[in-house]
């Protein structure tokens, strides 16, 4: 088999194309979740605390410049984005699984075979280890 043609079976697989799909779709849904946090909750957070933008923070140190703002806005823009995830996607999705997840059976009852001491179903009339007759 020629290296072209593993390769179009390893591109044509059907996990490889899921996965590539998922990545694409994902990266949309970031830049949904980016605009919703930039655009709606975070001119929210302004209008209520007073101060949209943390980007004008900085100390220096012997001409250096630590601009610690920059990293409280990418922090800060994180956890909404974290927060927005948790509450709009994994909660609903949680609690629309546990809808249609089975419900638990109850066991089925066993007893002990006499002769080999191994459990079978207590309808049973052999033994499936022993092939014993439990009838008896």
């Amino acid at each position: 088999m020629s290296w072209a043609s593993e390769f179009r079976a390893f591109v044509l697989r059907g996990n490889v194309i899921d996965l590539a799909v998922a990545v694409v779709i994902g990266a949309a849904f970031g830049a949904v979740v980016t605009s919703l946090v930039e655009n709606i909750i975070t001119p929210l957070i302004a209008a209520i605390g007073g101060q949209p933008d943390f980007s004008g923070l900085s100390f220096t140190i012997n001409n250096s410049v630590f601009q610690y703002g920059l990293f409280l806005n990418a922090l800060i823009s994180f956890l909404i984005i974290a927060a927005v995830i948790f509450f709009f996607i994994v909660k609903p999705v949680n609690a629309l699984m546990a809808r249609f997840k089975p419900s638990e059976t109850e066991p089925t009852p066993t007893k002990q075979c006499p002769y080999c001491m191994s459990d079978v179903a207590e309808a049973a009339t052999r033994c499936p280890f022993c092939t014993s007759d439990l009838t008896t």
